[in-house]
This record gives C-alpha cells, sequence and structure tokens, in this order.
C-alpha cells in the first residue's frame, strides 16, 4: 500500500505511548513493557512490515540518543569517576565480547569468529535508559548512578567501534590485532576531535541566534553534525556526539535563555522518549520473519532458546566478575590506589555488576547489519534473547535486590542543593542593594521583593539547622527589580558549578525553577 510505512511509524509511536502508560500504571520498568509490547504486536496477523535501512539505523537513532544523555552529564562527577567508567565502558566491553564469541562459536559452530565477535560486541554495551527507567525508580547511591551513565556513554562509543573492525573482517576474511589495535585509537581520538570542534562551533553559534526557532533546530541537528563529518573522516561518530553533547551542555546556562532552555528540555525529552519507544518496538516486529528463516536454516526452536539463554547468562556473569575483580583485585595489586580511592562496599559493587540490561544500542546495532550477513538472522535472534533476558530478570528483580541489600540513597544531591539555594538568594539579596544604592530602583520596588528573598533564606536556614554583578540597568518596575535577582542567582549557580561546589544536576534543577520563574514574568508582562 502507498501509504503502509507511514501509517505503520505512526502506529508504533501510538502503541509506544500506550505502552510507557500502561508500564506506568501496572509500576514496571517502560522498557520491558516495550519489547514485550513489540513482541506482541509482532505476531498480529496481517500486520504491516517494513524495515529500514542498515545506514539509516545508526543515522536516524544513535546520534540524538547518544547526545541527550551527554548533554545532561555532569563533567564534575564523570571526571572523578574516571577510573571505573573506563574499567568497565573499554575493559568490561572488549572482555564479554570475547567471551560472548567463544561462547557463540561452541553454540553454533557454522558462525565464523569474525561474525562471532560481532555479536558480542553487539551485546557488550548496557544501557543507561533502561536502567534508568529502573533506578529512578528508588534511590542508590549518588556514585552508581555517576558510574552507569558514565559508563553507558563511552562503552556504546566503544562497542560500536569493535564492532564496525568486527563487521569489516567479516565480509574481508581477515582480521589483523595490531592494525586494529592502532585504528582503534585513532578512531577513538578522532572521534573526540570531531566532537569538539562541533561543540564549540555550536555553543559559540547558539547565544548569537536570536530566533528560538532557529535555536532549537540547531540543537536537535548538533548530533548529526557532529555525527555526520565523524563517520565521513573514517573516526567515531559516536564519540564524536557524546563529546559534542558534553560541550555544549556544559554551557547551556550561560548561552541559551530561560525560555529557550524550557523548550530544549521539554523537545529534546519528546524526541528521545519516541525514539527508544520506536526502536524497542521495532525489533518484535520483525522477530517473526526472524525465526521463520532460522527454521528453514534446520535451527530448531530449543536450540535457539538455549543459545539465547546461554549467551545472556554468560553475558551477566562476565559482568559480575569484571565489576568485582576491577574493584577488589585491582586495589589489592595496587597499594595507592586503595589509599587514594578505598574500595566501595560489596553491595554496591554487586547492584553496579547487576545493572547490565541491554537496549537500545544493541537493538541499533543488530538490525544495522547489513543484509546478507552471514549469520544475520541467528545474531538478530540471539540479541533479542540477550535484551529480553536482562531487562525482565535483571529489570524486574532489580528492585527486589536492592531492598534485599538493604541499599539505601545518599544526601549528596540534597546537600549541595542546599548550597546552591542558599549561595543564589544571597547573590539575589547583594543585587537587590546594589540596586539600592546606585539608585537604580525605588526602595519600595526593592522591598517588596526583598521580602520575598528574605523569607525564603530563613527556610534555607531553618532546614539547613534542623536537617553582584556589573550589569547597569535603570529598573521602573517590580519585574525588572525581580529579573535582576534572578539573573543574580542564576549567575552564582554557574559559578558554584564550576568551582566544583554543586553537580550539573543540581544546577540544572534549580535552574529549572528560575526559568520557571522568569517565564512566568514574562507572561505577567504580556496580561
Amino acid at each position: 500500500m502507498e501509504h503502509s510505512v507511514a501509517e505503520t511509524i505512526i502506529g508504533l509511536l501510538a502503541a509506544a505511548v500506550a505502552f510507557v502508560w500502561l508500564a506506568a500504571r501496572i509500576r514496571v520498568p517502560y522498557p520491558v513493557m516495550l519489547v514485550a509490547g513489540g513482541l506482541a504486536l509482532g505476531f498480529i496477523p496481517h500486520l504491516p512490515r517494513f524495515s529500514l535501512e542498515p545506514d539509516l539505523i545508526f543515522l536516524l537513532f544513535l546520534p540524538p540518543l547518544l547526545y541527550y544523555p551527554a548533554l545532561l552529564t555532569s563533567w564534575r562527577d564523570f571526571r572523578s569517576n574516571l577510573g571505573p567508567i573506563s574499567m568497565l565502558a573499554v575493559g568490561l566491553v572488549l572482555f564479554t565480547m570475547v567471551v560472548v564469541a567463544l561462547v557463540a562459536r561452541v553454540l553454533a559452530p557454522e558462525l565464523s569468529w569474525p561474525a562471532a565477535f560481532v555479536l558480542g560486541a553487539i551485546v557488550s554495551p548496557p544501557d543507561a535508559v533502561a536502567a534508568t527507567a529502573v533506578l529512578q525508580m528508588m534511590r542508590i547511591p549518588k556514585r552508581i548512578i555517576t558510574i552507569l551513565e558514565g559508563e553507558s556513554l563511552v562503552n556504546d562509543a566503544s562497542a560500536l567501534v569493535a564492532y564496525r573492525f568486527a563487521v569489516a573482517a567479516a565480509s574481508a576474511g581477515a582480521f589483523s590485532i595490531l592494525a586494529a589495535g592502532g585504528q582503534f585509537l585513532w578512531v577513538g581520538t578522532g572521534g573526540v576531535v570531531v566532537g569538539y570542534a562541533v561543540g564549540w562551533l555550536a555553543a559559540w553559534l547558539r547565544p548569537r541566534i536570536r530566533e528560538q526557532a532557529v535555536e532549537s533546530a540547531l540543537s536537535l541537528l548538533t548530533p548529526f553534525f557532529a555525527y555526520l563529518p565523524a563517520e565521513w573522516f573514517g573516526v567515531s561518530g559516536v564519540l564524536a556526539a557524546v563529546t559534542a553533547g558534553i560541550l555544549v551542555g556544559r554551557d547551556i546556562p550561560r548561552i541559551t535563555s530561560p525560555n529557550q532552555r524550557l523548550r530544549l528540555y521539554g523537545t529534546w525529552d519528546t524526541l528521545v522518549f519516541l525514539l527508544n519507544g520506536v526502536i524497542f518496538i521495532l525489533i518484535g516486529l520483525q522477530l517473526p520473519v526472524i525465526v521463520g528463516a532460522l527454521k528453514q536454516a534446520n535451527h530448531s526452536r530449543a536450540g535457539l532458546l538455549f543459545g539465547g539463554a546461554l549467551v545472556t547468562v554468560a553475558a551477566i556473569l562476565v559482568r559480575l566478575g569484571w565489576v568485582f575483580s576491577a574493584t577488589y583485585l585491582v586495589r589489592r595489586i595496587f597499594k595507592r590506589l586503595a589509599q587514594r580511592d578505598p574500595a566501595p562496599p560489596w553491595r554496591e559493587v554487586f547492584v553496579v555488576g547487576w545493572v547490565g540490561l541491554r537496549g537500545i544500542v544493541s537493538l541499533a546495532a543488530a538490525l544495522a547489519l547489513p543484509h546478507g550477513f552471514p549469520g544475520r538472522d541467528y545474531i538478530l535472534f540471539i540479541t533479542f534473547c540477550v535484551i529480553l533476558g536482562t531487562l525482565v530478570f535483571q529489570g524486574l528483580t532489580l528492585p527486589a535486590v536492592i531492598r534485599v541489600l538493604g541499599l539505601r540513597g545518599d544526601d549528596v544531591d540534597d546537600r549541595e542543593e542546599v548550597i546552591a539555594r542558599r549561595e543564589a538568594t544571597h547573590a539575589a539579596l547583594a543585587r537587590l542593594e546594589a540596586l539600592s544604592i546606585l539608585g537604580e530602583a525605588t526602595d519600595q520596588m526593592i522591598d517588596r521583593i526583598r521580602g520575598r528573598y528574605r523569607e525564603r533564606l530563613q527556610v534555607i536556614e531553618a532546614f539547613e539547622t534542623t536537617g553582584t554583578a556589573d550589569e547597569e540597568a535603570k529598573c521602573v518596575s517590580d519585574e525588572q527589580v525581580r529579573r535582576q535577582a534572578l539573573t543574580a542567582e542564576r549567575e552564582m549557580l554557574i559559578l558554584l558549578r564550576d568551582d566544583g561546589t554543586i553537580s550539573d544536576d543540581v544546577l540544572r534543577k534549580v535552574q529549572h525553577e528560575l526559568d520557571l520563574d522568569e517565564a512566568r514574568l514574562s507572561a505577567e508582562s504580556a496580561d
């Protein structure tokens, strides 16, 4: 039919919304519901089928899905946990790839070694989207969240670089470890350089664009502007998109207006939600076709299910073994590391090991395999089994695991949030005092605004006890005085973030409230 593809895409979007709504109602992580729903849709008779070109999978889905988490990354927290993040994002990814390749070769000897390594690379990176959907339902230590989110930014790049090498080796029929090692460094470094250049250019351009629609479009296109040139130069487009996201995210509090920030996060949340929904459901629509092709190739259903279960168990056990070895064995060998950074409690280590849920990147990489690739249907089926197995088994049991271990959240963000609010309020009061001294606003206007900030400061100080700008402006209304105070608050938040007192997460949370205040001011003035 002429409109079958468009109608199917709209249907997928509607189904994603319905499944996420249902997941919230029955308190199930939405990636689990999306995968299960996609599986159910795949077996509906006469449902329109379509498939995207393999190259479009990476181009359309990966850049925005990797850029937005990088945009929200706290650089201070990422840098302070760079050691464990690197061990997981690079070391564990490569180790998982090797172990899964060995298991796959035992299960399916007809699978070539390069194809087995392709499967290993596909299922090696855990997905932060899936993990966060589970972890947001409970409070756990801040460092665990930071490590998992930081790992997801880098492990996608390392896994996909290894994936590209394995696919190329399968096509060429030859592979050199030395050449691959040198190429790995070149691809990674080149991706970072391209991403830094694009991120710097985007941060320079955006404050100079006066049209909000144009700035929003530039924000949405930035991940593609980073990804495509990197791919043209033969370096990592994934790392380029991630690097650009981190750089732009660092500058967003300075380079965007309050109204634009409100639009930015709302737009990105919606886009990422829809992309996640489509890609999780898409595999379910293709699963019956994959199973049919495997049956024609004389693969038994029991053998396929056993292979999927065995690879899933291998992926889970490899991660658990790695995190405990990297945490305790390394510190036993390197005494100075143990003194500088004592090992965390084993309960926290176990949770990091248990949160190995596979998701969006594994799906995209599997779907992007060229049609006709040796063992493509088998690799797709095993990938689906690993994703479904880790999402359902680990995802649904994670809350119980955390309760049994007695793990509790810390108050790091709460303490920093109090500091941010207190110092921002002091900055606003200082700005009001400066306006009064300079005679740039009447005492009546200043007193009205000052009273609100003093009340807020009393609340903050009571909470702590129990649990100057050079800008010249002639203020002729309460609105201008309130804007001056809000500006001082935002400037103080950025200073606190820049000197490491608070994280980017806390800055965004408090700044979002200030942006809402400014939006209300604009609405009141328009009335």
